[in-house]
């Protein structure tokens, strides 16, 4: 319900000289802009609504786009019915400014430079943070480096004492009056200068932002003892050229990173304004979780499955089984441990990227690292084998194992520039299908496909690499280049045909001239049973897609 009063006061349109009437409503934000707008009621729901219900002329300026179905369009241009879409601007014109024919953001464009002008207005940004408290009254979290002294005189540590470590203490329960747990430890708390002054430490400690609001800086000169990164390395590797996060970073972590960052650049102390290049959302995982009558979630390993219904553990309380996102809150979580312990490793990582794209929502399957266990028994069989001494070919590859060794290095390579990990990782299956075809192994290409698995399951591609007799780790050896010319196939499939009509498909060489294709055409069996008894007309050729012989009957 829309609720407001007039002020008796208006403003004067700059461009009009009209007298716009100034109203005090509820449904204005005060934390928006200044917190008073102009209302356009013809083109926003909330300012028709208001202008609706308290007689306020409604002026359509912006005759709506294509979109805008005939009937509402009708009612929107006599001012009674709202559209808040696109359109072009109609009625918005005087002797020194026109907006007509315009779109929304050329008009709004337009108005801008008008304002700026004339020196009536400007364009700026605004921007919105919420409040960042700082400061917890807790025992764990890096401690202030503040002493507050008897004579009432608040100082810094110094920086030979820094950093101030927090004490061992007995007991975390709050102090006297609400104080931090760190009131009570005495010995820690209280300090005395050089000339007698008694003070007491800071009782409050940093949060989890102080830390992880510079890591990616520590992390490239962890050991330093002098500075918290050097120069030279920060200058090098400066800035994070990708970051892979949830969305929900990108109003905590990653926005309070950018002050921190942006703060030691103004210092001088990092050489980059800001501290990440690019931004990548990975989706969220959804999972079973369970709550009983009262909505009360259950652990997963709570519950067991009784012919299609779920019951709790211990209580045999029956529960109703939902599907929500992989949270500590749902209990909902699957511990990765167990799965590693089961699968190993590999198995959970290889099934994470291949459950879908990475910035999609994926459903959790335990099924799924079943197959991608498999998928890795297989390959290893491939490349290995199953005896402890396996003999590898150094002779020519068959062209069918090139062209896929060849196809995956690029497909591959390209996949993971693009973090399209489910589609490199279902490469790599086409390319060990292809291993198994054969009965002898090929050095180069086993060696191939470890290098290609590794950066998907590390573990097994390293074992892989030692088995072909390799001492260095597969690290840090080079990624392989493909040779595009062997990557694409050397023969095409042809159709043959009588009287238009498709008789037989062959392969045969891509380079194969029209001579050559009429030749094996009439070679084959299948289109020597039409050729019988039948005179040739003529005959059409159509280099790498097909052959056509039109005929009639007799000789």
């Amino acid at each position: 319900e829309k609720t407001g009063v007039f002020s008796g006061s208006y403003a004067v349109n700059p461009l009009t000289g009209t007298k716009i009437p100034i109203w005090i409503a509820d449904y204005v934000l005060t934390g928006y802009g200044t917190g008073a707008i102009m209302a356009v009621p013809a083109h926003d729901t909330r300012d028709f609504d208001f202008a609706k219900k308290f007689n306020l002329p409604i002026i359509c300026i912006m005759d709506p786009d294509a979109s805008c179905p005939a009937e509402t369009k009708e009612l929107v241009l006599k001012g009674e019915a709202c559209w808040p879409a696109d359109g072009k601007y109609i009625q918005s014109s005087n002797e020194t400014l026109s907006l007509n024919g315009l779109s929304k953001k050329e008009g709004i464009q337009k108005m801008i430079e008008w304002l700026e002008a004339n020196k009536i207005g400007k364009a700026t940004v605004n921007y919105k943070i919420r409040d960042w408290l700082f400061s917890r009254q807790r025992y764990w979290g890096e401690p202030f480096p503040i002493i507050h002294w008897e004579d009432g005189e608040i100082s810094t540590v110094e920086d030979k004492d820094l950093p101030v470590l927090l004490p061992e203490v007995e007991n975390f329960k709050p102090g006297d009056g609400g104080q931090s747990p760190l009131a009570g430890a005495t010995k820690w708390l209280n300090v005395v200068d050089k000339n007698g002054r008694k003070g007491i430490r800071e009782t409050n400690t940093m949060p989890q932002w102080a830390g992880s609001c510079w890591y990616y800086l520590r992390y490239i000169d962890a050991c330093n003892g002098d500075a918290f990164v050097a120069k030279e390395l920060e200058k090098y590797w400066m800035p994070v050229d990708l970051y892979i996060g949830g969305a929900e970073h990108a109003v905590l972590h990653l926005l309070y990173s950018r002050f921190w960052h942006k703060v030691l650049f103004d210092l001088g102390l990092v050489s980059t304004d800001e501290p990440f290049h690019k931004l990548y959302n990975q989706g969220m995982i959804l999972a079973y979780a369970y709550e009983d009558a009262a909505g009360s979630k259950v652990p997963v390993d709570q519950v067991e499955n009784k012919d299609g219904k779920f019951f709790e553990k211990g209580t045999g309380k029956e529960l109703h089984q939902i599907v929500a996102k992989m949270s500590k809150s749902l209990k909902n979580v699957v511990n990765p441990d167990d799965v590693v312990q089961k699968y190993g490793a590999d198995s959970l990582r290889l099934y994470e990227m291949f459950m879908g794209p990475l910035d999609a929502v994926k459903p959790w399957q335990t099924q799924g690292i079943e197959g991608m266990f498999r998928f890795l028994s297989r390959a290893y069989r491939a490349v290995i084998g199953e005896e402890d001494s396996v003999t590898y070919s150094d002779a020519s590859m068959p062209e069918d194992l090139s062209k896929v060794m060849h196809q995956s290095i690029i497909k591959v390579t390209d996949a993971i520039e693009k973090l399209s990990f489910n589609t490199a990782i279902s490469q790599l299956m086409i390319f060990n299908n292809e291993l198994t075809k054969t009965q002898e192994r090929y050095r180069e290409a086993c060696e191939i496909f470890a290098q290609l698995l590794q950066p998907f399951a590390p573990h097994l591609a390293e074992e892989m690499w030692e088995k072909l007799g390799h001492k260095e780790c597969l690290a840090y050896v080079a990624w392989p280049s493909a040779d595009e010319s062997k990557a694409v196939d050397s023969t095409v499939e042809v159709v043959f045909q009588v009287n238009g009509k498709l008789r037989a498909k062959v392969s045969m060489p891509k380079d194969a001239t029209k001579d050559q294709m009429i030749e094996l055409a009439k070679q084959n069996e299948r289109i020597q049973t039409y050729l019988t008894d039948v005179a040739i007309v003529k005959t059409i050729a159509v280099p790498g897609k097909l052959v056509n012989f039109v005929v009639k009957p007799g000789k």
